[in-house]
């Protein structure tokens, strides 16, 4: 007789009960494929449930309550290099699949997924693929051709990311870092290393330089 595949092991991430319930019972149908075996609703308590489980993969949202998925993902990979970390979000902008992908993220979907083709998904990326949402993956592939034309974001040409790029233009607006932090689902640390990296591209020492350098180069008006 052949030997019995074992069913993936999952940890949900989410800050909303509601969404851990909806999972489960999505899932439920499929725990010969896959199975939950811890919850959490915090990055603390994620952390946890992945130390004790040493799950498969994990499944979390972009933005968790008071932090970010973002960050959670980077300090799962470093208690465990092996796991798959997917990102399950309504948050259908590219810059955070990018940096997802770019802090070792091996899937990034979209919760309007079905629970048959989120099994599939997780199967596959468990086998070694990296998945983004079709819907999501379109859009990336036509931003390549942008950026093939010759069409970035707006500061681009002075070296900064797209991210940096976003947090400049709320600077200019007058946000503060809690304020950016909340209108970019990123943490203020987060906020705060993007604008570390600004000040050293703009080569300015602070927001009124940064924001003077973005004024004087046309890049806000």
């Amino acid at each position: 007789m052949g030997q019995v595949e074992e069913p993936l092991r999952l940890v949900v991430v989410d800050d909303h009960q509601m969404v851990l319930d909806g999972l489960k019972a999505m899932l439920e149908p499929h725990s010969e494929r896959v199975r939950i075996v811890g919850e959490a609703g915090t990055p603390a308590q994620a952390v946890t449930e992945i130390v004790r489980h040493e799950p498969d993969a994990v499944l979390l949202d972009i933005r968790l309550r008071g932090s970010s998925g973002l960050d959670l993902c980077g300090e799962i990979l470093g208690h465990r290099p092996g796991c798959k970390v997917v990102f399950l979000t309504v948050y259908d902008d590219e810059q955070y699949l990018y940096q997802a992908l770019q802090l070792g993220a091996s899937g990034f979907l979209l919760k309007r997924v079905r629970g048959s083709e989120l099994v599939e998904y997780l199967t596959r990326i468990h086998e070694g693929e990296v998945l983004i949402d079709p819907a999501l993956a379109s859009r990336v592939a036509k931003s390549a051709a942008r950026i093939r034309n010759g069409e970035f974001w707006p500061g681009a040409h002075l070296g900064i990311t797209q991210r940096e790029s976003d947090v400049l233009s709320l600077l200019v607006a007058g946000m503060s870092n809690r304020a950016i932090a909340t209108k970019l689902f990123i943490t203020e640390e987060t906020v705060k290393t993007h604008l570390r990296g600004l000040y050293r591209k703009l080569e300015v020492g602070d927001r009124a330089g940064a924001i003077a350098v973005a004024l004087r180069e046309g890049v806000y008006r």
